[in-house]
């Protein structure tokens, strides 16, 4: 019997959407600004309930940085908010200067990352943005593996002081987090016991590293499934936890590897407690236009991935 089930799929930011929609009525601190997307981050609620709290700025993603730094200095919390490659790539520079350098209070939340961004290519699908932004110091970095949770951490980071970077994406995928769950910034879900291999997954891959724990399960294999939410700051406690119990491990990302969870993980325990780990990830490499679908396996983000790289985790042991 599957330990985890869903009724429904639904995309993230459709969850980001909702969370701004709570917000819009519960925090009067929060605004929210646009780079002429508003479908794409659905926020039509939020702008229905809250249209003085609102600012389109166009296509002027530097702009919109600027604007919100302002607002945080003047006391809101400021959601910037457009697509990651142009949230993040594009306004690096304004991010490090006038949000990062100085602590302000900016939220930048991001939709459409990763190669599930399908037939829009490689010049959007943006595979370095957790690297980018977790390089920076005293930079938060989020991201949630379904509606539910990407809700949850929309909600949470209002409430947390600093400049925070929320990821989320366009398809539709598992509902299988509770749908009023508390969202702990830097703590780990632990979602499957297991004692063989580690499996630490972000994002879209959350629900692919169950999968994968399930195929496992029939070959007489019993790996613990982590979702860890937050990349930045990183649980090391459970992270250290886990792998001293089971021995290896394997990180799962739509993300480039280099720069990555994996990349967090491998940092920390080289440090603390050397252990063999295997990588799902791109391996750099950028994307191409296609379904979806068809990118996560080509490019071997999917359950049948991570089953390989955990098999292969397990010969590595000692």
């Amino acid at each position: 019997m599957a330990l985890f089930t869903y009724d429904t799929k639904k995309d993230t930011r459709s969850g980001f959407g909702a969370g701004m929609e709570y917000l819009s009525l519960n925090n009067p601190k929060v605004v929210a600004l646009c780079a002429d997307l508003i479908g794409s981050l659905k926020l039509e609620a939020f702008i229905k309930n809250s249209p003085e709290r609102f600012f389109q700025t166009g296509i002027a993603e530097a702009n919109m940085i600027g604007l919100s730094a302002g607002l945080a200095i003047g006391g809101y919390i400021p959601y910037a908010t457009t697509f990651a490659n142009f949230g993040t790539g594009r306004v690096y520079d304004q991010i490090r200067q006038s949000v990062a350098y100085s602590g302000k209070n900016v939220k930048i939340a991001c939709s459409h990352a990763g190669l599930t961004l399908g037939e829009d290519g490689a010049t959007h699908q943006i595979l370095e943005d957790i690297g980018l932004m977790k390089m920076l110091p005293g930079m938060v970095v989020i991201n949630p593996c379904d509606y539910n949770q990407t809700k949850a951490a929309t909600i949470a980071i209002a409430e947390y002081e600093g400049p925070v970077y929320l990821r989320f994406g366009r398809p539709v995928v598992p509902v299988f987090t509770p749908e009023n769950q508390k969202f702990e910034i830097g703590k780990a879900l632990h979602l499957i016991e297991g004692n063989d291999v580690s499996i630490f997954a972000t994002g879209h891959l959350v629900w692919e590293a169950i999968v994968a724990a399930e195929i496992l399960k029939e070959k007489g294999i019993h790996a613990e499934v982590i979702n860890i939410h937050t990349i930045k700051p990183l649980d090391t406690q459970a992270i250290h936890a886990s792998v001293l119990k089971t021995g290896c491990l394997v990180s799962a990302e739509e993300h480039q590897i280099n720069g990555g969870l994996g990349d967090s993980i491998g940092q920390y325990l080289a440090l603390n407690l050397p252990t063999p780990q295997e990588f799902v990830g791109v391996n750099d490499s950028f994307g191409e236009s296609g379904k979806p679908a068809d990118l996560m396996e080509k490019y071997g983000l999917n359950a049948q991935s991570i089953v390989d790289k955990a098999i292969k985790a397990i010969s590595r042991k000692k």
